[in-house]
């Protein structure tokens, strides 16, 4: 008899990313990583830039997310994000491009009127493109 497993739906303004079942999901809440199981109690969340995954069967996929929000329900995992994509659509040259254009911006703060939370977001979401284009 098989186990009953999540929907996960994974969407983003461009795409639906992922509609799967799955065993168990983890995700980069802003109050931290948080997992989940078939049953969970529902609750809302918030999403920082992170890294998520899911694992169906003996498989684990991982997928670099921006921002957004995940519901969780007994059943069914709904993350609703500014971007996300899976380490294999990922641009590795492009993302290390970007980490070092957000170095030069940071750097430069001290100096010129650059916007640094705005420079530090875009330093993060190239590392963990990075991280997860690795996986």
């Amino acid at each position: 008899m098989a186990e009953k497993q999540l929907l996960l739906e994974v969407v983003t303004p461009d795409r639906l990313v992922v509609s799967t079942p799955a065993d168990v999901v983890v995700c980069p809440g802003v109050e931290g990583q948080f997992g989940v199981l078939v049953g969970h109690v529902p609750f809302l969340s918030a999403l920082q830039i992170g890294e998520m995954y899911y694992k169906q069967g003996g498989k684990t996929e991982f997928l670099a997310v921006s921002g957004g929000f995940a519901e969780v329900t007994g059943e069914k995992v709904t993350v609703v994000a500014e971007a996300a994509e899976f380490g294999r659509e990922i641009d590795l040259e492009r993302a290390k491009r970007a980490r070092e254009r957000a170095e030069q911006r940071l750097a430069a703060a001290r100096t010129e009127n650059i916007d640094w939370a705005r420079a530090e977001a875009a330093l993060r979401r190239a590392v963990m493109r990075m991280k997860v284009a690795g996986r």
